[in-house]
């Protein structure tokens, strides 16, 4: 594996595992608003996003690689209600999206076709996560952040498995 593509990857799974405390931070507020289904659904985001960073893990191993754990900050998430848990998680999500593409074209550049092909796994996968929170945004601004329809969403947001 080239270096500066291993590289590249042990920061990613930096940056995965700090998607994960991210969302758990997310979860945490949710939860001391009581609304547990928004909480319910960040917990379920954090262990996807560990899940991708064990995908990587593994993935620089099955290549003959090293594992380089890096340090992580504490999350940085000022939020303000049921709205700004999705918008801040969209914008980490296009965040992460920009950072896999900057790998995958590194991996072009180094002619590592094996990374460009473990790569497209996540490519799509960030299309479906940007999409997931566009739908969620979008169904809370038809149902707004109160009454019975809010509950109705975040009752539907605690069943996701």
């Amino acid at each position: 594996m080239n270096k500066t593509v291993e590289s590249a990857l042990n920061k990613q799974i930096q940056k995965e595992i700090a998607s994960a405390y991210l969302y758990l931070s997310i979860a945490a507020y949710c939860e001391g608003k009581n609304l547990k289904g928004f909480a319910h659904w960040f917990e379920f985001q954090a262990k996807e996003e560990m899940t991708h960073a064990m995908k990587i893990y593994k993935y620089i191993y099955s290549r003959g690689g090293n594992i380089v754990l890096l340090a992580l900050e504490q999350p940085k998430a000022k939020l303000n209600g049921p709205m700004d848990t999705l918008v801040s998680a969209l914008e980490h999500e296009k965040y992460i999206t920009a950072e896999i593409n900057k790998i995958y074209k590194l991996s072009v550049e180094k002619e590592d076709y094996a990374t460009q092909s473990f790569l497209k796994w996540f490519i799509d996968e960030q299309v479906e996560e940007e999409e997931s929170v566009i739908e969620l945004i979008e169904k809370l601004k038809l149902t707004g952040e109160k009454g019975g329809t809010f509950y109705m969403f975040d009752r539907e947001l605690g069943k996701r498995e």
